[in-house]
């Protein structure tokens, strides 16, 4: 169905099919093409991921997806009342430069620049909003479960180590809370173009794709934060000379500063992989995925104190070279 939609909406016939990850790409000559699915994306966010893909391909960005189209001149098509958009790349053969960090910087860089209004995409000082929001959305789960138990064994590590991690959660907050009063703010702490979450195979997979369809509006902290987290949990035993050089790249290009630092710190407190782990649970009905999130919970549960001595020399191990920042009390080493 893909090619028939792409050849009576667009035009365009394709030379090549190539399975890229989850995604199917078409190939016409030095040209990718990638249907998107957007029936559940509302109009104003549609216009936005097209302002921020146009604005980063006009700054010079030849790895972003751009958005085509049709042989109406309109770019949204409707095929069996399901609404579609099409996007082109240049294909370019797998980098060899793979310094992530510097690359995430001039990404930045160029995505501060951008002066379309940005409000569906902006999540520019709502971390903390966010948080509470999403905190109290899992307790209403938490309570639930304990009401009704049914003895399985991911509801049994849910309801031993949710008032942990709420713990965590109420330290991120006031964290980011007492960071926003305390530091002053700089250039480098303006809002860019970034990504939902951020980490290496998003840019470093077959093809290196920039696709906005993975973009938001936040403050670059976000990236460097979620790059770092997935860093961690990937190689749990040998993660800091990677983070070291992911992020002396990004200073390379755009130095951080205390709030930047501090902002960091807070995100990797909040413990998004927790929360996404539980609410990916509860909501699939496939039981090999439930047993894939019971082992990855487990996981998180076994190595929990590995993760806070992390969080407790994180400003060692990240070899920050100026200024002093606070550390949550139970976490710091030194006490």
């Amino acid at each position: 169905m893909s090619e028939k939609i792409l050849e009576n909406y667009f035009g365009i016939t394709p030379d090549q099919t190539i399975q890229d990850g989850s995604s199917i790409r078409y190939k016409v000559d030095n040209s990718l093409y990638t249907i998107m699915q957007v029936t559940h994306l509302e109009q104003e966010a549609l216009i936005e991921l097209y302002e921020m893909s146009d604005h980063m391909a006009k700054y010079g960005d030849n790895k972003v997806s751009t958005f085509v189209p049709g042989v109406n001149e309109k770019f949204l098509v409707t095929h069996e009342n399901q609404d579609y958009v099409l996007m082109h790349n240049y294909y370019f053969p797998p980098s060899r430069n793979k310094n992530t960090g510097r690359k995430l910087a001039k990404f930045h860089e160029k995505g501060k620049l951008i002066q379309a209004p940005l409000s569906g995409a902006n999540r520019l000082g709502q971390w903390k909003s966010y948080w509470i929001k999403r905190l109290e959305q899992i307790e209403k789960v938490y309570s639930s479960v304990v009401q009704d138990r049914t003895g399985e064994e991911f509801e049994k590590l849910f309801i031993k180590s949710f008032p942990y991690y709420l713990g965590l959660c109420e330290n991120a907050i006031q964290y980011i809370t007492d960071t926003e009063l305390d530091e002053d703010l700089t250039f480098s702490d303006m809002g860019t173009i970034g990504h939902q979450r951020f980490h290496e195979n998003v840019w470093n997979k077959q093809m290196e794709i920039r696709n906005p369809f993975d973009w938001v509006f936040d403050h670059p902290s976000r990236d460097l934060a979620e790059w770092i987290r997935d860093c961690y949990f990937r190689n749990v035993r040998s993660f800091q000379p990677d983070i070291i050089q992911f992020l002396r790249g990004y200073e390379s290009v755009s130095p951080l500063s205390a709030f930047s630092w501090r902002l960091i710190y807070s995100r990797l407190l909040f413990p998004i992989h927790y929360f996404t782990c539980i609410e990916d649970h509860y909501l699939t009905s496939s039981q090999w995925t439930q047993k894939q999130l019971e082992e990855r919970l487990n996981k998180y549960l076994r190595d929990a104190r590995d993760y806070e001595r992390f969080l407790g020399n994180f400003y060692q191990l990240a070899e920050v070279s100026h200024g002093h920042f606070p550390v949550i009390d139970w976490l710091d080493p030194s006490l």
